[in-house]
């Protein structure tokens, strides 16, 4: 589980393309600083598992087939920030939302709107998870938690503070970028309710 509050911007050191999965190198100095085998670290809002760590300040991990069809992890290479985050603690405050780190769907960076003091970017909305997204409501962008401040048939927009503009990939993501979307798992779960209520009703 994770808030969506990134701790810092990765780099992607290492790809290795395997025949059905890719074993990805990450550098994260701060994310590494307690993580052992086995735990969690969202890397641009997927989920993934850490399988080794290395002196350096690096982890690696493999990536399935199935997750690299469905993220935006597939464009990712050697080079490539990435935004880290490391699984939630019980005892922490939730600065964000509740996360899980499982990508519902990608969108597409439209525009970008600058203004003084933010900026508001526009991004495509896939029709499968457009019924789960209201405005004011939380979205995870690459694993970045944020209010939807704009909302049409198959986009929203999400405005921008200079500190997540400097301290995320989102920040550097030109028109035409792949992102990573999250809906507010809540959604979902109202309307596997609902739909059972009103089976059973008939």
């Amino acid at each position: 589980m994770f808030t969506g509050i990134v701790e810092e911007l990765g780099e992607v050191v290492g790809k290795e393309d395997l025949a059905d999965a890719a074993r990805f190198v990450i550098r994260g100095p701060l994310v590494t600083t307690d993580a052992g085998h086995g735990d969690s670290i969202a890397v641009n809002g997927v989920c993934l598992t850490v399988v080794d760590l290395l002196p350096d300040g690096s982890f690696t991990a493999d990536v399935m087939a199935e997750t690299l069809n469905r993220s935006s992890l597939q464009g990712v290479a050697v080079g490539s920030q990435v935004n880290l985050e490391r699984a939630a603690a019980v005892n922490s405050r939730l600065g964000g939302h509740i996360v899980q780190g499982h990508v519902d769907g990608t969108g597409r960076v439209l525009t970008r709107t600058p203004s003084e003091h933010w900026e508001v970017v526009r991004i495509s909305l896939p029709d499968a998870i457009s019924k789960y997204v209201v405005e004011k409501g939380s979205i995870t962008v690459d694993g970045i938690s944020l209010t939807v401040s704009g909302l049409g048939a198959d986009w929203f927009e999400v405005s921008l503070i200079p500190t997540t503009l400097q301290l995320t990939t989102l920040g550097r993501a030109e028109v035409g970028t792949a992102v990573n979307l999250e809906v507010d798992v809540i959604a979902k779960y109202v309307e596997r309710l609902l739909s059972h209520r009103d089976q059973s009703t008939g």
